[in-house]
This record gives structure tokens, C-alpha cells and sequence, in this order.
């Protein structure tokens, strides 16, 4: 009867503790972290003030130039103390999967048909920040322009 006891006592701790734990869960990728609102919002504004730093392949420095999944992964960590994955394909299975209809600012945008191949910070209004190719500069574009439009999205909540 008293093991019986210890082991439901046991358990129901374990369970509440599960609840207040920072170990991520496992569905939603190894970093996973709930943002605040406020976090959200200056991720964002963030975002929106490196417009015009210089892509460069494998940057991760304002100084140095970004590409798209450094971008992100500067701005997470300088703004939220998140570190995201470092790969666009890491990218797509970070935080949890949000539809479009449910977009706020601060989440991912993914695109990529199958294979991930591009990312950005969404800012609102239909709009996100990305480090888009070689020789050009981190840009703010319309999710819903004729390019944009046609790539496959997918969307996801660190």
C-alpha cells in the first residue's frame, strides 16, 4: 500500500513539474520558447531596422551581412535570447506550426515545396524581413506579391 502511494505521489509530482519545466518539447524542435507579446513585437522592429544590411552566404552580423536563416537567428537571439536552428531545413521544424490566418509578429515564414529553401520574420501586415539572394540586401517584402504568392509558405511560432 505505502509503495502504491509513493509511486502515485511520484508521479502527480512528476506531472506538475512537467507543466513548469524549461525542457522543450519534443514536437516542437530543441529551442523551443513561448515569446511574450512584447518579445514578438521588438523581434519585429528588430527585423525592420536591419532593412538594407548586405546579404552575405553564411553571415550572421549586421557587420558582416546576413543570409536569410543568420538573419533570423541574430534577431531571436539579440531580441528574445532565442537561439533557432542554424539551417532554413532546421528552420522549418522549429516552434510550433501556425496557420496563416493566426500570423503575429515575430513568427517564421518558410517557404519551400517539400525541401525548405528561404526564411524570414513575419512583421505584420502581410509583410516579413528576409536576407532574400547574392547581391542584395535584407529586404522587407508583401507575402501576397506576385512572387511571394506563388511560393509554397508554411508558418511557425518559436
Amino acid at each position: 500500500m505505502q509503495r502504491l502511494a509513493l509511486a502515485t505521489l511520484t508521479l502527480a509530482a512528476g506531472l506538475l513539474l512537467a507543466g513548469c519545466g524549461t525542457t522543450p518539447s519534443p514536437s516542437r524542435g530543441p529551442a523551443y520558447a513561448r515569446l511574450t507579446a512584447e518579445q514578438s513585437a521588438d523581434i519585429a522592429i528588430h527585423a525592420l531596422g536591419l532593412v538594407g544590411t548586405p546579404y552575405r552566404y553564411g553571415g550572421n552580423t549586421p557587420e558582416g551581412g546576413f543570409d536569410c536563416s543568420g538573419l533570423i537567428g541574430y534577431v531571436y537571439n539579440s531580441r528574445a535570447g532565442v537561439t533557432p536552428p542554424r539551417t532554413v531545413a532546421q528552420l522549418s521544424g522549429f516552434g510550433a506550426a501556425v496557420d496563416e490566418s493566426e500570423l503575429r509578429t515575430g513568427d517564421l515564414v518558410v517557404f519551400g515545396r517539400g525541401r525548405p529553401t528561404h526564411a524570414g520574420i513575419y512583421v505584420g501586415e502581410g509583410r516579413f524581413v528576409h536576407a532574400p539572394s547574392t547581391g542584395g540586401t535584407v529586404r522587407l517584402d508583401q507575402l501576397q506579391s506576385r512572387y511571394w504568392a506563388q511560393q509554397q509558405a508554411s508558418f511557425r511560432r518559436p
